[in-house]
């Protein structure tokens, strides 16, 4: 309490001279003339440094459980990813090769008067930046290529995870909570539930394009946020470039009516991996910064509780000194 009483008073004194350049202080408050005294602000200190000390041993096990966690979601993505694109590849060459005729009402192109965005942040906090990175490239991408869109309220956003569906609502965003507890359990048929909707509410003509925004996994400690189309994009042929000629067995329009909707759904589930992923990857970089952070305030308080205590044990013994001259004399 006088620790605070005396900064709150010092405040107000050099708050009155205008041009006066600011005091340094410790990291208590006190200026160098100042001085920690026993035993109330020493005991203070060592609250403190437990304080720090305690927050240091839980950032160090939540890097520890995010390590392990990162392991198991790396492996996943790593092994999905080259199948996902291979096979997102094939399906756009057949379907940029066609004509047309085969009834592919997933690849067709139409004006875009309603917008379906599927965003996948995390369900906890505590990972840096990540949750409000893909927040803030959602709403960019809203106001950038969809500003007509939002301002007729047909953009909806289907949330994959717990904050940005608590952003967007307390937002006056058009969120929908349907699938923003995935990651409670982890699994494809989940997330295949939420492909098979989203294509079905285009087929249904309820959305004219749906976009996917989450955070591509690239190691550790880089994630690459980006925005990705659902559903197959045609590839763009070059001017007078042949057509590829495929054979197809069985035929090209049982063949794309099979492949179309197992890809989509595995295209959804490659981007909530790689969501998963950066998530961990971003808790535990972020962990690592605060134990860092924690072993440099640790160090501060350290010294200054030395100093303190020295200054204290300085004191006692001009005391006892002083007193003994005072008897002797």
């Amino acid at each position: 309490m006088q620790l605070k009483c005396a900064t709150q008073q010092e405040a107000s004194t050099g708050s009155t001279a205008g041009n006066q350049k600011p005091v340094p202080r410790d990291s208590f408050g006190k200026t160098k003339n100042q001085k920690l005294k026993m035993p109330g602000q020493l005991k203070e200190v060592r609250n403190r440094i437990k304080s720090v000390q305690s927050s240091q041993q839980i950032t160090k096990a939540m890097k520890m459980v995010s390590a392990a966690k990162l392991r198991r979601a790396q492996e996943a993505i790593i092994q999905m990813r080259p199948y996902a694109r291979k096979l997102q590849e094939l399906l756009s060459n057949i379907v940029s090769n066609s004509d047309g005729g085969e009834g592919i009402g997933l690849a067709v192109e139409r004006p875009i008067e309603r917008v379906l965005l599927i965003v996948i942040t995390s369900d906890r906090g505590l990972a840096g930046a990540f949750n409000s990175n893909l927040i803030k490239l959602a709403k960019q991408t809203i106001n950038e290529k969809y500003s007509a869109q939002f301002a007729k309220g047909n953009v909806t956003i289907w949330s994959i995870g717990k904050k940005n569906y608590e952003h967007f609502i307390k937002n006056n965003y058009k969120a929908d909570a349907t699938f923003k507890d995935i990651f409670l359990h982890l699994s494809f048929e989940a997330v295949q539930a939420a492909a098979q909707a989203a294509m079905k509410a285009f087929e249904e003509r309820q959305f004219d394009v749906v976009e996917i925004v989450y955070s591509e996994f690239k190691n550790a400690a880089t994630q690459r946020f980006t925005v990705e189309r659902f559903l197959i994009p045609k590839v763009q042929r070059k001017e007078g470039a042949p057509k590829a000629d495929f054979i197809f067995e069985p035929a090209k329009e049982q063949l794309i009516a099979e492949l179309m909707p197992k890809i989509l759904n595995t295209q959804l589930y490659k981007a909530v991996l790689d969501s998963n992923a950066s998530e961990h990857g971003a808790r535990m970089t972020a962990m690592d910064k605060a134990s860092d952070n924690a072993n440099e305030i640790l160090k501060g308080l350290k010294i200054s509780y030395n100093r303190a205590r020295q200054a204290a044990i300085t004191t006692e013994l001009t005391e006892i000194i002083s007193g003994a001259a005072a008897l002797e004399g």
